[in-house]
């Protein structure tokens, strides 16, 4: 169906509720003459019934449209010869889940599209869901920091928490962690974690959204440089917690010590630095990962350094990690598998490196949900659509049968091209090698 715009339901797992388009978004495109087909989907966070009377056609299929929207990785025998895409495929770092869907991609000539693509000029991310997966990951990983510790026998003001999806939306949440907040305030924190210090890796969407969680509860701020002065100072105070925010420099160095730190050096050539985070990990009670990697970065802790740090005597003071950006066998060592949003947390064990869910056993608990924003599936959809609806008229206006330079494809949507009729372009030819 030529010049139409077709929205997938989501089925990689029995949590994704999230839309790219939200239905107060298909009647203002299909206003400007774009039709839009849904297929019925009865987890969606917004009902078939609201799409309908938005002015989209409801359908039990929609990969007869000329461009098909999802959220999540599409099964590789969906596609149809010729079919174009536009979706989170987590296919550009070779990611070998993924390499069989982009496989059939190639295979069937298809166009696909990657919201994580979607740039301006100067590289900035456009249409992302950043912000939700730190609100998403803060709660719950503050949710189980209090469950570790239940499981060790401490009961502290995190344990009345419960994960982000078991809240009515996001105002609940937060304003269950401002209850956690005045309690720690009357009432202070055990012996045994003073001070409690979180750790954030990254400044992006993803930290600011953790930290905007973080935040509500009563903190102060340490550099990173002083986090070890203020931890075996011995005098800082129980009714607050400790916030280190660690940036690029804070994280890693050059290889060669004579070379001075320089970011866009570091961008450029990740496999001259190393990690200088090391010392960081003893005086941590959680850290919040979330840095963009990619395997030419250093990791921050291999599983080498995390051995060392649990083979004392007494237990070290890092208790969660909470993995946002959930790279396995990434930046972490400990992130050794991803979880869902039932089953989110596991505890890993340096010494054996085996990693059984819950939250009992000798290690440190890892909350590494892959798809956080689908916890916040209403207010994540509502801010992706907002920012994808604008393209959508020209991506139904775009000619996807003749050659990419003469679609006229806005340069957002240019940028974001992996697969043109199944054909990389040109910025994404080095994902050849990945299907080697």
């Amino acid at each position: 169906m030529a010049n139409t715009i077709g929205i997938r339901l989501e089925d990689k797992n029995a949590w994704e509720r999230r839309a790219p388009l939200t239905p107060d978004a298909v009647r203002r495109v299909s206003s400007e003459g774009v039709e839009i087909h849904v297929e019925r989907f009865s987890r969606r966070t917004f009902p078939d019934a609201a799409y309908a009377k938005a002015g989209a056609i409801l359908s039990d299929d929609v990969r007869d449209c000329e461009m098909v929207l999802g959220i999540k990785e599409m099964p590789e025998d969906y596609f149809r010869p010729g079919g174009a895409y536009f979706f989170f495929s987590h296919t550009i770092k070779g990611q070998p889940y993924n390499m069989d869907m982009l496989r059939s991609l190639v295979g069937r000539g298809c166009t696909l599209m990657d919201y994580e693509r979607v740039t301006d000029e100067e590289g900035r991310r456009l249409i992302f869901f950043g912000r939700y997966a730190g609100l998403a990951g803060m709660i719950d990983t503050l949710w189980t920091l209090g469950q570790r510790l239940e499981a060790l026998g401490h009961t502290t003001p995190f344990a009345e928490l419960k994960p982000s999806h078991e809240y009515s939306d996001l105002e609940a949440a937060k304003a269950a962690i401002s209850r956690v907040g005045e309690r720690v305030t009357t009432e202070g924190l055990p012996e045994l974690l003073r001070p409690t210090v979180i750790g954030f890796t990254g400044y992006g969407h993803v930290s600011r959204g953790a930290q905007e969680i973080f935040d509500l509860l009563p903190h102060v701020e340490v550099e990173p440089d002083r986090l070890g002065e203020y931890v075996e100072g011995g005098d800082a105070p129980g009714d607050r917690l400790a916030k280190v925010v660690y940036r690029e420099e804070h994280l890693v160095e050059p290889v060669d010590p004579s070379r001075p730190f320089e970011l866009q050096h570091y961008y450029d050539r990740g496999e001259d630095y190393r990690s200088r985070f090391e010392p960081h990990l003893r005086w941590l009670t959680v850290l919040v990962n979330g840095i963009y990697w990619a395997p030419q970065y250093p990791k921050l802790a291999d599983a080498g350094q995390l051995k060392a740090l649990f083979a004392g005597a007494e237990r070290p003071r890092l208790l969660v990690v909470g993995d946002i950006t959930c790279d396995v066998d990434g930046s972490l060592a400990c992130t050794v598998r991803d979880t869902e949003p039932g089953d989110p947390v596991y505890i890993y064990d340096p010494a054996t490196r085996e990693a059984p869910a819950g939250f009992e056993g000798p290690g440190l608990a890892v909350m590494a949900v892959s798809n956080l924003p689908c916890e916040l599936p209403r207010e994540a959809s509502e801010t992706f659509s907002e920012a994808l609806a604008p393209f959508v008229p020209d991506l139904a206006r775009a000619d996807l049968a003749g050659d990419l330079d003469s679609a006229g494809l806005p340069g957002p949507i240019r940028r974001a091209t992996i697969l043109w009729r199944g054909q990389f372009t040109p910025e994404f030819d080095y994902m050849r090698e990945y299907l080697k």
